[in-house]
């Protein structure tokens, strides 16, 4: 247990992005956008009957929507890394035609990063342990109930919101958060990251 909560690294992170950085984040984006898609068009047998018992809980699924951000932050480790992976991968998903349009399904992914990246920054980015990924990802949980409730959910009632809103933050915190961060450790011990502090550490 001592390894999940062991800062992964606690050195200051240069602020300047690299052609390798930039490859690579647009690599995950466009990787995700591939998971997005699939589960655009499967999401509805399985979040269906969530939302039949108990309304709103079907944002427990949500998270596959939210990792992008997480995982490019984890890898990148740059300021705007976040940002940057969720936004590719939100625009490769509407240009593959996601079913909200594409200007909806972009906004919905700045948010989403924003969310992602706004934890990386109150860590200044030093600290990169497991911990710090699952705020993250609670945080683009957190931003996509409130950006789906303003646009989509405000006649839905409270307890509905609040139900959604803590469905997405416990899917953000382990769909995206936890899973982005096992996935990096996996990709990590294949060697590929070895370019990354996060394959070195």
């Amino acid at each position: 247990m001592n390894a999940l909560l062991t800062p992964v690294s606690s050195r200051r992170i240069a602020a300047r992005w690299r052609v390798v950085d930039i490859v690579v984040a647009s690599v995950l984006g466009v990787a995700a956008s591939l998971v997005f898609f699939a589960w655009n068009n499967t999401y509805n047998l399985v979040t269906t009957p969530l939302s039949a018992v108990v309304p709103g809980s079907q944002a427990l699924l949500y998270g596959f929507w939210l990792f992008a951000g997480v995982l490019g932050g984890l890898v990148i480790r740059k300021p705007g890394a976040a940002l940057f992976t969720e936004i590719v991968a939100a625009v490769v998903s509407a240009l593959l035609g996601a079913q909200w349009g594409g200007f909806a399904t972009i906004e919905a992914g700045l948010v989403q990063g924003l969310g992602a990246e706004l934890i990386f920054i109150v860590f200044l980015y030093r600290h990169w342990n497991v911990i710090v990924a699952m705020l993250a990802g609670a945080a683009a949980g957190l931003a996509m109930a409130i950006n789906d409730i303003v646009g989509f959910y405000l006649a839905s009632g409270t307890a509905f919101q609040l139900i959604y809103t803590v469905s997405g933050i416990l899917s953000g915190a382990v769909i995206a958060g936890l899973g982005s961060w096992f996935i990096v450790r996996g990709l990590a011990k294949t060697g590929v990251l070895s370019r990354f502090a996060s394959g070195r550490a």
